[in-house]
């Protein structure tokens, strides 16, 4: 993959000696991934809440969902492709297990941290009073330690650093 040999290449040129000292470098390769998909889902969040959800709730005959959770749904796909790609063929693309293996792996983990953003967006904006999208950013961030965990042990794990 020509693309995720040149983001790999993009990354690593700011694995500089400090990172190197206390950072593995698949650490670093994760964190960075991370971090472009966590903006990737900010900015789509935000356009979709927006500009196509319009704050609008949604009735959907068994439960209503309300502007920021309908937004959630939405914006959903396209982080969840887009992060296992990035984790698959940057940060975590030595693992001996199969792809088929890594996506449903990948889906479990993700169940995890779709749980934990929906409680987090709950509690945020419907107990704190705290806007959705500065609500989701936190959420976000909240949920970086048990992705890690969760691609390092389970999804990817065997995989060595490259």
């Amino acid at each position: 993959m020509v693309l995720a040999q040149l983001i790999t290449r993009f990354i690593d040129c700011f694995y500089w000696r400090p990172f190197r000292q206390f950072v593995p470098l698949q650490l670093f390769r994760y964190a960075a991934c991370g971090g472009l998909n966590m903006v990737l889902d900010a900015v789509w969040y935000f356009v979709i809440y927006n500009f196509v959800v319009a704050h609008r709730y949604f009735d959907l005959g068994v439960v209503v969902l309300s502007p920021h959770i309908a937004s959630m749904l939405v914006v959903f796909p396209i982080t969840f492709f887009n992060g296992f790609w990035l984790n698959r063929y940057v940060a975590f693309r030595r693992s001996p297990l199969s792809g088929k293996t890594q996506l449903f792996r990948y889906a479990l983990s993700i169940l995890g941290s779709v749980l934990l953003t929906y409680a987090g967006l709950k509690f945020f904006v419907e107990v704190c009073g705290f806007w959705p999208t500065p609500s989701k950013v936190l959420t976000t961030g909240v949920t970086v330690v048990y992705s890690f965990l969760a691609a390092k042990y389970f999804t990817f794990r065997g995989a060595v650093e490259a």
